[in-house]
Protein backbone atom coordinates (compact mmCIF):
# COMPACT_ATOMS: atom_id res chain seq x y z
CA UNK A 1 0.00 0.00 0.00
CA UNK A 2 1.61 3.47 -0.76
CA UNK A 3 1.91 6.08 1.11
CA UNK A 4 -0.92 8.62 1.61
CA UNK A 5 -1.72 11.76 3.58
CA UNK A 6 -4.06 9.46 5.79
CA UNK A 7 -1.60 6.44 7.06
CA UNK A 8 -0.50 6.34 10.47
CA UNK A 9 -2.77 7.23 13.26
CA UNK A 10 -5.09 9.54 12.94
CA UNK A 11 -6.85 11.15 15.58
CA UNK A 12 -10.79 11.94 16.61
CA UNK A 13 -10.29 15.33 18.37
CA UNK A 14 -12.28 16.04 21.53
CA UNK A 15 -13.98 19.00 21.24
CA UNK A 16 -13.96 21.82 24.18
CA UNK A 17 -17.05 23.53 25.34
CA UNK A 18 -17.43 26.78 27.34
CA UNK A 19 -19.13 27.50 30.36
CA UNK A 20 -21.70 28.44 27.77
CA UNK A 21 -21.75 25.39 26.49
CA UNK A 22 -20.57 26.50 23.27
CA UNK A 23 -17.25 25.33 21.61
CA UNK A 24 -14.11 26.51 22.75
CA UNK A 25 -12.31 27.50 19.90
CA UNK A 26 -9.01 28.51 21.36
CA UNK A 27 -9.08 25.45 23.32
CA UNK A 28 -9.74 23.22 20.59
CA UNK A 29 -7.10 25.17 17.87
CA UNK A 30 -4.63 24.84 20.75
CA UNK A 31 -5.63 20.98 21.62
CA UNK A 32 -5.33 19.95 17.79
CA UNK A 33 -2.22 21.89 17.39
CA UNK A 34 -0.68 20.03 20.26
CA UNK A 35 -1.94 16.88 18.95
CA UNK A 36 0.51 17.31 15.37
CA UNK A 37 2.98 18.00 17.19
CA UNK A 38 2.91 15.01 19.09
CA UNK A 39 2.97 13.36 15.72
CA UNK A 40 -0.32 12.65 14.44
CA UNK A 41 -0.41 11.49 10.62
CA UNK A 42 -4.00 12.97 10.41
CA UNK A 43 -6.90 14.91 12.42
CA UNK A 44 -10.38 13.13 12.11
CA UNK A 45 -12.22 16.05 13.22
CA UNK A 46 -16.22 15.96 14.27
CA UNK A 47 -15.94 12.10 14.63
CA UNK A 48 -17.89 10.32 17.27
CA UNK A 49 -15.09 11.28 19.88
CA UNK A 50 -15.66 14.93 19.05
CA UNK A 51 -18.96 14.67 20.00
CA UNK A 52 -20.15 15.76 16.41
CA UNK A 53 -23.63 14.63 16.68
CA UNK A 54 -24.03 17.58 19.52
CA UNK A 55 -22.64 20.25 16.99
CA UNK A 56 -24.68 21.95 14.89
CA UNK A 57 -23.90 22.40 11.29
CA UNK A 58 -22.75 25.77 11.45
CA UNK A 59 -20.36 24.75 14.70
CA UNK A 60 -18.73 22.45 12.69
CA UNK A 61 -18.34 25.02 9.57
CA UNK A 62 -17.16 27.55 12.11
CA UNK A 63 -14.47 25.17 13.92
CA UNK A 64 -13.01 23.77 10.83
CA UNK A 65 -12.07 27.57 9.30
CA UNK A 66 -10.94 28.39 12.59
CA UNK A 67 -8.24 25.77 12.09
CA UNK A 68 -7.32 26.33 8.79
CA UNK A 69 -7.35 29.64 9.78
CA UNK A 70 -4.82 29.26 12.23
CA UNK A 71 -2.62 27.44 10.65
CA UNK A 72 -3.81 23.87 10.90
CA UNK A 73 -2.52 22.31 7.59
CA UNK A 74 -5.99 21.36 5.54
CA UNK A 75 -4.45 18.58 4.02
CA UNK A 76 -4.45 16.77 7.86
CA UNK A 77 -8.24 17.48 8.11
CA UNK A 78 -10.38 14.23 7.64
CA UNK A 79 -13.79 15.78 8.77
CA UNK A 80 -16.63 13.99 9.28
CA UNK A 81 -19.53 14.79 6.99
CA UNK A 82 -22.17 11.46 7.56
CA UNK A 83 -25.51 13.36 8.38
CA UNK A 84 -28.82 11.77 8.46
CA UNK A 85 -30.26 14.49 5.77
CA UNK A 86 -28.07 13.80 2.72
CA UNK A 87 -28.15 18.00 2.05
CA UNK A 88 -26.33 18.20 5.30
CA UNK A 89 -23.42 16.39 4.58
CA UNK A 90 -23.38 18.03 0.78
CA UNK A 91 -22.76 21.30 2.32
CA UNK A 92 -20.28 20.14 4.95
CA UNK A 93 -19.14 17.94 2.64
CA UNK A 94 -18.66 20.75 -0.29
CA UNK A 95 -17.14 22.64 2.83
CA UNK A 96 -14.27 20.64 3.35
CA UNK A 97 -13.43 20.42 -0.57
CA UNK A 98 -13.64 24.07 -0.56
CA UNK A 99 -10.83 24.22 2.82
CA UNK A 100 -8.51 22.21 0.60
CA UNK A 101 -8.90 18.66 3.82
CA UNK A 102 -7.62 15.87 2.36
CA UNK A 103 -11.23 14.00 2.59
CA UNK A 104 -13.84 13.30 4.23
CA UNK A 105 -14.87 10.69 7.28
CA UNK A 106 -18.84 9.89 6.40
CA UNK A 107 -21.77 7.72 8.85
CA UNK A 108 -24.16 6.45 7.12
CA UNK A 109 -27.72 7.85 7.82
CA UNK A 110 -28.17 5.92 11.15
CA UNK A 111 -31.70 7.42 12.14
CA UNK A 112 -33.77 4.64 10.50
CA UNK A 113 -33.09 1.50 11.16
CA UNK A 114 -33.14 -1.82 9.42
CA UNK A 115 -32.54 -0.54 5.61
CA UNK A 116 -31.55 -2.25 2.37
CA UNK A 117 -28.14 -1.61 1.01
CA UNK A 118 -29.92 -0.07 -1.76
CA UNK A 119 -30.99 2.67 -0.07
CA UNK A 120 -27.56 3.29 1.94
CA UNK A 121 -25.96 2.99 -1.90
CA UNK A 122 -28.59 5.90 -3.11
CA UNK A 123 -27.65 7.79 -0.14
CA UNK A 124 -23.91 8.06 -0.76
CA UNK A 125 -24.32 8.02 -4.27
CA UNK A 126 -26.57 11.04 -3.87
CA UNK A 127 -23.71 13.06 -2.09
CA UNK A 128 -21.24 12.42 -4.27
CA UNK A 129 -22.92 13.08 -7.40
CA UNK A 130 -24.11 15.99 -6.30
CA UNK A 131 -20.94 17.15 -4.42
CA UNK A 132 -19.65 16.41 -8.06
CA UNK A 133 -15.93 17.38 -7.57
CA UNK A 134 -13.23 14.68 -8.69
CA UNK A 135 -11.47 15.93 -5.44
CA UNK A 136 -13.16 14.61 -3.09
CA UNK A 137 -11.96 11.32 -1.26
CA UNK A 138 -14.55 9.72 0.82
CA UNK A 139 -13.73 7.24 3.52
CA UNK A 140 -16.91 5.14 4.76
CA UNK A 141 -17.43 5.33 8.69
CA UNK A 142 -18.22 1.83 10.25
CA UNK A 143 -19.42 2.31 13.95
CA UNK A 144 -22.61 -0.47 14.01
CA UNK A 145 -22.52 -0.33 17.77
CA UNK A 146 -23.46 3.29 17.78
CA UNK A 147 -25.34 3.59 14.20
CA UNK A 148 -27.18 0.67 14.02
CA UNK A 149 -26.42 1.12 10.64
CA UNK A 150 -23.11 -1.14 9.02
CA UNK A 151 -21.88 -0.80 6.09
CA UNK A 152 -21.66 -4.12 4.79
CA UNK A 153 -18.97 -6.13 2.22
CA UNK A 154 -21.67 -5.85 -0.50
CA UNK A 155 -22.24 -2.17 0.23
CA UNK A 156 -18.39 -1.52 0.22
CA UNK A 157 -17.73 -3.31 -3.55
CA UNK A 158 -20.76 -1.62 -4.99
CA UNK A 159 -19.35 1.84 -3.41
CA UNK A 160 -15.85 1.71 -4.94
CA UNK A 161 -16.77 -0.10 -7.84
CA UNK A 162 -19.58 2.69 -8.81
CA UNK A 163 -17.08 5.29 -7.32
CA UNK A 164 -13.17 3.85 -7.44
CA UNK A 165 -11.31 7.23 -7.12
CA UNK A 166 -13.76 8.83 -4.71
CA UNK A 167 -14.64 5.84 -2.15
CA UNK A 168 -10.94 5.23 -0.87
CA UNK A 169 -10.64 3.93 2.77
CA UNK A 170 -13.20 2.91 5.74
CA UNK A 171 -12.99 3.54 9.66
CA UNK A 172 -13.75 -0.07 11.14
CA UNK A 173 -15.51 1.06 14.69
CA UNK A 174 -17.07 -2.38 14.69
CA UNK A 175 -15.29 -3.98 17.43
CA UNK A 176 -15.31 -7.24 15.20
CA UNK A 177 -11.99 -8.11 14.06
CA UNK A 178 -13.70 -10.87 11.70
CA UNK A 179 -15.18 -7.86 10.15
CA UNK A 180 -11.88 -6.10 9.63
CA UNK A 181 -10.17 -8.75 8.45
CA UNK A 182 -12.45 -9.70 5.87
CA UNK A 183 -12.37 -5.90 4.61
CA UNK A 184 -8.69 -5.85 4.50
CA UNK A 185 -8.92 -9.64 2.35
CA UNK A 186 -11.36 -8.29 0.10
CA UNK A 187 -10.16 -4.65 -0.64
CA UNK A 188 -6.66 -4.46 -0.74
CA UNK A 189 -6.51 -1.14 -2.16
CA UNK A 190 -8.54 0.61 0.33
CA UNK A 191 -7.00 2.47 3.02
CA UNK A 192 -8.82 0.31 6.47
CA UNK A 193 -8.18 2.13 9.51
CA UNK A 194 -9.42 0.01 13.02
CA UNK A 195 -11.38 2.28 15.49
CA UNK A 196 -9.27 0.60 18.12
CA UNK A 197 -5.56 0.78 18.70
CA UNK A 198 -5.63 -2.61 20.35
CA UNK A 199 -5.77 -3.92 16.82
CA UNK A 200 -3.11 -1.89 15.37
CA UNK A 201 -0.35 -4.25 14.89
CA UNK A 202 -2.45 -7.13 13.64
CA UNK A 203 -4.38 -4.74 11.04
CA UNK A 204 -0.93 -3.21 10.04
CA UNK A 205 0.26 -7.29 9.70
CA UNK A 206 -2.40 -7.70 7.68
CA UNK A 207 -2.17 -4.42 5.46
CA UNK A 208 -3.87 -1.39 7.11
CA UNK A 209 -3.32 1.76 6.89
CA UNK A 210 -3.04 2.99 10.28
CA UNK A 211 -5.81 3.51 12.73
CA UNK A 212 -8.09 5.99 13.53
CA UNK A 213 -8.27 6.07 17.55
CA UNK A 214 -10.34 8.01 20.34
CA UNK A 215 -7.28 7.48 22.43
CA UNK A 216 -4.76 9.10 20.51
CA UNK A 217 -6.10 12.17 21.98
CA UNK A 218 -4.08 11.34 25.11
CA UNK A 219 -1.53 8.15 24.36
CA UNK A 220 -0.73 9.47 21.17
CA UNK A 221 3.43 8.94 20.80
CA UNK A 222 2.92 5.45 22.57
CA UNK A 223 0.11 4.66 19.76
CA UNK A 224 2.36 5.80 16.74
CA UNK A 225 5.07 4.09 18.35
CA UNK A 226 3.84 0.82 17.12
CA UNK A 227 2.93 2.49 13.71
CA UNK A 228 6.60 3.29 13.43
CA UNK A 229 8.24 -0.22 14.76
CA UNK A 230 5.51 -3.05 14.17
CA UNK A 231 7.91 -5.05 11.66
CA UNK A 232 10.39 -4.68 14.92
CA UNK A 233 11.22 -6.99 17.50
CA UNK A 234 9.54 -4.86 20.43
CA UNK A 235 6.30 -4.35 18.41
CA UNK A 236 4.33 -6.62 20.38
CA UNK A 237 5.75 -5.22 23.93
CA UNK A 238 4.44 -1.76 22.80
CA UNK A 239 1.38 -3.41 21.47
CA UNK A 240 0.59 -4.80 24.76
CA UNK A 241 1.18 -1.55 26.36
CA UNK A 242 -0.82 0.69 24.64
CA UNK A 243 -3.91 -2.50 24.87
CA UNK A 244 -3.39 -2.04 28.67
CA UNK A 245 -4.00 2.15 28.55
CA UNK A 246 -6.92 1.53 26.36
CA UNK A 247 -8.13 -1.14 28.47
CA UNK A 248 -8.72 1.26 31.47
CA UNK A 249 -10.06 3.99 29.52
CA UNK A 250 -12.77 1.37 28.00
CA UNK A 251 -13.67 0.45 31.49
CA UNK A 252 -15.04 4.17 31.85
CA UNK A 253 -17.18 6.26 29.56
CA UNK A 254 -15.05 6.41 27.22
CA UNK A 255 -15.71 10.71 26.24
CA UNK A 256 -15.62 12.08 29.51
CA UNK A 257 -12.86 9.83 30.62
CA UNK A 258 -10.64 11.24 28.22
CA UNK A 259 -11.88 15.00 29.03
CA UNK A 260 -10.95 14.02 32.53
CA UNK A 261 -7.16 12.93 31.35
CA UNK A 262 -6.98 16.13 29.27
CA UNK A 263 -7.94 18.22 32.06
CA UNK A 264 -5.99 16.34 34.34
CA UNK A 265 -3.11 17.12 32.41
CA UNK A 266 -3.63 21.02 32.08
CA UNK A 267 -4.82 21.33 35.07
CA UNK A 268 -8.13 22.70 33.51
CA UNK A 269 -11.20 21.30 34.98
CA UNK A 270 -13.60 23.31 32.14
CA UNK A 271 -11.88 20.20 29.83
CA UNK A 272 -13.93 18.07 32.09
CA UNK A 273 -17.33 19.38 29.61
CA UNK A 274 -19.55 17.11 28.07
CA UNK A 275 -22.37 18.41 25.89
CA UNK A 276 -25.90 16.34 27.36
CA UNK A 277 -27.20 13.64 27.16
CA UNK A 278 -23.11 12.79 28.09
CA UNK A 279 -22.46 13.53 31.58
CA UNK A 280 -18.80 14.34 33.04
CA UNK A 281 -17.02 11.50 35.22
CA UNK A 282 -17.78 12.17 38.82
CA UNK A 283 -14.77 13.31 41.06
CA UNK A 284 -14.21 10.13 42.57
CA UNK A 285 -14.36 7.67 39.42
CA UNK A 286 -11.65 10.27 37.96
CA UNK A 287 -9.68 10.02 40.66
CA UNK A 288 -9.68 6.32 40.12
CA UNK A 289 -8.85 6.72 36.32
CA UNK A 290 -6.19 8.55 36.79
CA UNK A 291 -4.93 5.86 39.40
CA UNK A 292 -5.62 3.40 37.55
CA UNK A 293 -3.00 4.60 34.59
CA UNK A 294 -0.54 5.32 37.08
CA UNK A 295 -0.75 1.74 37.33
CA UNK A 296 0.05 1.12 33.67
CA UNK A 297 2.81 3.56 33.25
CA UNK A 298 0.55 5.82 31.44
CA UNK A 299 1.64 8.98 30.49
CA UNK A 300 0.07 11.54 28.21
CA UNK A 301 3.23 13.31 26.98
CA UNK A 302 5.81 11.85 23.98
CA UNK A 303 8.67 10.95 25.94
Amino acid sequence: MSITTFSGVLVPALTPFGSDWRPNKQAFIHHCNWLLQQGADGLAVFGTTSEANSLTIDERVELLEALVDQGIPADKLLPGTGMCAAADSMRLTKHALQLGCGGVLMLPPFYYKGVSDDGLFAHFAQIIERVGDSKLKLYLYHIPPISQTPISLPLIERLINAYPSTVVGLKDSGGDWSFTMSVLNNFPNLYIYPGSESFLLEGLKNGAAGCITASGNVNLAAIRLVFQRWKKTDAAELQSAITRVRKVIESHPVIPALKAIVADFHNDTEWCRVRPPLCPLADAEKLRLIGELNEVNFSMRRN
